[in-house]
């Protein structure tokens, strides 16, 4: 899995210059057509189409040799001129800069959409403060940009913070109000879980529309490229305490004899190095994680559904588990945990990372919702990923539409309507089994808190229903009100039979009702 700004990117290179001309002449034409009628999706999908019916041709790696040859250091050096910022000095409601290209030689186009037209931003180096680094880039010529970087008065209505960015593959990522970046999001996932080699479809173009002077949502485009498909994109964003993202997608599969194996749709990344769930020793930080767990809503078609909740992990080996159903609400790889203490980390400030919850809004159908999870040796690396896989694939040649939001949360985020895991924690106490014993036993302590549980009179008889899997054992499943704090434990005890991974779930109850979510935990050591 590629992660976010370069900690261990595949590098996609800059663009063949026979393949530039040809895609220069295609923007030409869209540039022409756009005279004529408001550019839109459309006329990004009708160059993806073109494109999907071509051999794809990768692009190469080369830079000029002196950004080749920069440490990551020199390149942080490099940043963006506060007053070359696209819409600045026009007062509108967003501004725009671009991160320069790296040494990797990720590149893209960008053009911005006026009422006038369409219009390419070439490359100028004028625009960039290059620090303390000797460079000659006036000798560079037009290499692009190494992504586009959005701002908007968010926090403060005389300041614009950062509101989302696009940097690397097909990689994004926003804020809400109050909000430190976190977990990301991409254009799609091809193959990330199974045997066959992950691909990476990264956006080569980008189409910024100029906003109106009162407001309304940032609107991009981008057009996307890998080697078994094509894809056309619009994100309309709208900042605020959960800034949305809709999304809207074009997808067009090259007719190739490689079919992907796996089409992750609404995929987002994310890392979890460590948590109360499992503690690392050594390290005064209780929990170090950008999400804490992985929550699905399902929808059974008659107004029902389930709530499910899965604590993240960092496992000692790839880890692939998978959700199915006839329909989604909604996923997202969820920040729960808001509490400063949880983390104490005064620099990273976990605890305002935001949560991504995704709603479909058209083209999903039956399919299933896939975790990847793998380890991690530091915070650095992202080791977590969550998408969608459709359950009937698309054929080499067929194309697929669809539109879905993400949801960047704070502490105001989607929960569960009755219920809710508060905090899942994994351990012995106090004991008197032997070593033997406790070896084959594993422990939970799972608080639950929301209206439902809030709602039941003092004496209300809860149960704790838990089921495990055929190699596993329930020895004791018990719900009780925490004395402290007036919240819903439940202490499950498992015993394992065997070295596989153990499936459990567990929920709470009263009389026929179901209070809570579903906790869904996986045993893997």
């Amino acid at each position: 899995m590629q992660a976010f700004f370069g900690l261990s990117q595949r590098a996609s290179g800059l663009m063949p210059p026979a393949r530039f001309a040809a895609l220069a002449c295609a923007a030409a034409l869209v540039l022409t057509t756009a005279q004529a009628h408001a550019f839109g999706l459309d006329d990004v999908a009708a160059l993806a189409s073109q494109r999907a019916q071509t051999p794809f041709k990768e692009a190469p790696h080369a830079v000029p040799a002196e950004l080749a040859r920069m440490a990551y250091d020199d390149y942080r050096d490099i940043r963006f001129k506060p007053e070359g910022m696209l819409w600045r000095a026009d007062k509108l409601p967003y501004e725009v800069n671009f991160f320069h290209v790296g040494r990797h030689g990720d590149s893209v186009r960008v053009h911005e959409i006026t009422s006038a037209g369409v219009k390419r931003t070439p490359y100028d180096p004028a625009s960039f403060d290059f620090g303390k680094n000797k460079l000659s880039p006036k000798t560079w010529g037009d290499i692009g940009y190494g992504g586009v970087r959005a701002f908007s008065n968010l926090n403060s209505p005389t300041y614009k913070d950062e509101l989302i960015v696009f940097s690397g593959a097909s990689y994004f990522r926003a804020l809400g109000a109050g909000q430190l970046y976190g977990l990301s999001a991409r254009g799609l996932a091809v193959n990330t879980a199974g045997p066959a080699k992950e691909e990476f479809p990264r956006f080569t173009d980008f189409w910024l529309e100029k906003p109106a002077v009162e407001g309304g949502p940032l609107t991009i485009y981008a057009l996307m490229d890998s080697e078994r498909m094509t894809g056309a994109y619009r994100f309309d964003v709208k900042p605020g305490e959960q800034t949305m993202t809709e999304v809207r997608a074009r997808i067009y599969m090259r007719p190739t004899d490689k079919p992907v194996t796996t089409l992750g749709i609404a995929p987002l990344t994310s890392m979890f190095f460590f948590g109360e769930n499992q503690p690392r020793p050594g390290d005064f930080r209780p929990e170090v994680h950008d999400s804490d767990g992985l929550m699905i809503a399902t929808d059974d078609g008659k107004g029902g559904g389930e709530w499910l909740w899965r604590p993240l992990q960092n496992p000692a080996s790839p880890l692939v588990t998978s959700f199915s159903m006839k329909s989604l609400k909604g996923f997202g790889l969820m920040q729960r945990d808001r509490a400063f203490a949880s983390y104490e980390d005064t620099e990273a400030r976990y605890e305002l990372r935001p949560s991504a919850w995704v709603t479909p809004l058209s083209g999903f159908g039956a399919g299933r919702v896939e975790l990847l999870q793998f380890a991690t040796p530091d915070e650095t690396h992202d080791n977590v990923a969550a998408y969608w896989v459709p359950e009937k694939m698309p054929a080499p040649g067929e194309s697929l539409e669809l539109s879905y939001q993400i949801a960047w949360q704070g502490k105001n985020q989607q929960l569960p309507p009755n219920g809710w895991v508060t905090q899942s924690r994994r351990g012995t106490g106090y004991s008197k089994l032997g070593a033997d014993e406790l070896k084959q036993q594993v422990q939970f302590a799972i608080d639950f808190a929301g209206p439902a549980l809030d709602a039941l009179p003092a004496d209300a008889k809860v149960e704790a229903i838990t089921t495990a899997g055929s190699n596993a054992r329930v020895l004791e499943s018990l719900a009780f009100r925490n004395p402290a704090t007036g919240a819903w434990r439940m202490n499950l005890r498992v015993q394992r039979l065997n070295g596989e991974p153990v499936e459990l779930r567990a929920f709470l109850q009263h009389d026929t009702h179901t209070l809570t979510e579903t906790w869904t935990n996986l045993i893997t050591q």
